[in-house]
């Protein structure tokens, strides 16, 4: 058995609509963020590692560079030929509309692209940027816009210091889903302050406003964040391994079966992680996952509410 058996994998889903494996490349287009440069506030969240951010701006490879290696990655476990241009690094649509198009041309000019996948946060998706991600999906091309919510609670959203609100992430939702626009929710379980109550509830909120995928995963702690400070302070206790995957099984089942799970962890690497060591292992982490919903008997839906489990992304792939 395999966690696709249980719960509905964005890789799984890419097979059935494409008919042969779709995978994501991660660029980083060099782009920053609003709570970085002074606009909404400087140093990012308070879980943020800032320690590839420079002032003068950081120059990563060139997109066709990032894809090339990661078409190499790729393949070395897939004989995936198809791929979707995953601009994960930072704010993905905080810059002009023309330079944003500009960025996702280039990578959409490479061969074998099938489309785009455009990480961002919710209180920078103005209506220019959903018309131009519009227009990509009318040229036949696979679009996602990911948005990081992380938490539904106005509190926790403030004392990360995340900049913005509820109420952004509900006005972009709708906007890109009356688009036609799919969108991933990111929500991160362990944030400072937050309980099991508080997990269910930021799903309960995020599937009542509509959602076509859904990323989870732990909160780590990393170095030179301010995190790792209340870390080492004591002001901040990470979950262990064994509660994460109950708390993940736990909103897997509550999960209605058409929403598609693009991640159920998140990993460090060891060189920056600090807190919990469990965060560099990713197949631990998954494989048990699988073996508690193996172990219950239960799937994703399983425990969903009747009224949401019905099919809600007529989008073309």
């Amino acid at each position: 058995m395999a966690l696709s058996d249980y719960i509905l994998t964005f890789g799984q889903y890419m097979l059935q609509q494409h008919g042969e494996r779709v995978h994501k490349i991660a660029l980083d287009a060099g782009l920053t963020c609003p709570n970085r440069d002074g606009v909404k506030g400087i140093g990012g969240c308070t879980f943020c590692n800032n320690a590839s951010f420079s002032p003068n701006g950081r120059t990563p490879p060139s997109l066709s560079e990032q894809i090339k290696s990661g078409k190499h990655s790729i393949g070395k476990g897939t004989k995936a030929r198809r791929f979707l241009a995953y601009f994960q690094a930072y704010t993905n649509t905080y810059a002009d509309v023309a330079a944003l198009a500009a960025l996702y041309e280039e990578a959409l000019s490479e061969p074998d692209m099938a489309g785009l996948s455009i990480g961002t946060r919710p209180d920078c998706v103005p209506d220019a940027v959903l018309d131009l991600l519009v227009a990509y999906q009318r040229r036949g091309l696979v679009v996602w816009l990911e948005l990081g919510l992380q938490s539904a609670f106005d509190e926790t959203l403030k004392r990360v210091n995340r900049g913005h609100g509820l109420k952004e992430y509900e006005k972009t939702v709708i906007a890109a889903r009356e688009r036609g626009i799919p969108v991933c929710t990111h929500l991160i379980i362990g944030l400072p302050g937050e309980t099991e109550r508080h997990y269910h509830a930021s799903l309960d909120t995020v599937l009542a406003l509509g959602t076509d995928g859904l990323k989870i995963h732990p909160l780590h702690v990393v170095k030179n964040t301010v995190l790792a400070a209340e870390w080492r302070r004591g002001e901040y206790q990470p979950l262990e391994i064994i509660d994460y995957i109950r708390i993940a099984a736990d909103l897997i089942e509550r999960t209605p079966s058409h929403i598609v799970y693009h991640r159920v962890t998140g990993t460090a690497s060891k060189d920056i992680l600090l807190a919990p060591s469990w965060c560099s292992q990713k197949w631990n982490i998954l494989n048990g996952i699988e073996f508690e919903l193996r172990r219950r008997g239960h799937r994703q839906g399983e425990f969903a509410e009747p009224s949401l489990e019905q099919e809600k992304i007529p989008y073309a792939a």
